[in-house]
This record gives C-alpha cells, sequence and structure tokens, in this order.
C-alpha cells in the first residue's frame, strides 16, 4: 500500500513539474526578444500521435490523441521536482 503511494506522489510531482516548467518556458520565451535564446527555450520536440487516430467500429467511434511537448524548462521543471520530492 505505501509503495503504491509513493509511486503515485512520483507520478504527481513529475507532471507538476513538467506542467510548472513548461508554463515558465512559454512565458519566459514570450518575453525575451525574437532569436535563438527565445527558441531555445520556448521551442522543443513534439511526442505523440498528431493528428490523433479515429477508430470506427460503425456502432462506435472513438478518437485517441496524445502528445507531449518537451522543452528545456519543462526538463529544469522535472529535475526541480525530483530534488524537492527527495528533500521529503
Amino acid at each position: 500500500m505505501a509503495a503504491q503511494r509513493r509511486i503515485g506522489l512520483i507520478f504527481l510531482v513529475v507532471i507538476a513539474g513538467l506542467v510548472v516548467g513548461s508554463l515558465l518556458g512559454e512565458i519566459l520565451g514570450s518575453l525575451l526578444p525574437p532569436g535563438p535564446s527565445q527558441d531555445f527555450i520556448s521551442r522543443g520536440p513534439t511526442i505523440g500521435l498528431n493528428p490523433p487516430v479515429t477508430v470506427d467500429l460503425r456502432f462506435l467511434a472513438m478518437t485517441f490523441g496524445l502528445s507531449l511537448k518537451i522543452n528545456p524548462m519543462g526538463v529544469a521543471g522535472v529535475v526541480l521536482a525530483a530534488l524537492t520530492l527527495r528533500r521529503f
């Protein structure tokens, strides 16, 4: 039971770090003047299904889509979240 709780907490902290880091990257990227530094902070590869995949079974249609945009600030957010989690 405690191990499942720990895994859930780690998953939550990693997701929170990704969200906060990516949000900070987008905000910081919009404040910087256009150029290489703005591109480095705010842009990154997008991994996932783009466009979403649709499965049509005639009586049921389902659309699946998932994409993950990784930027340096998102990675920094995960690292900071992991360090914070390690202290507690």
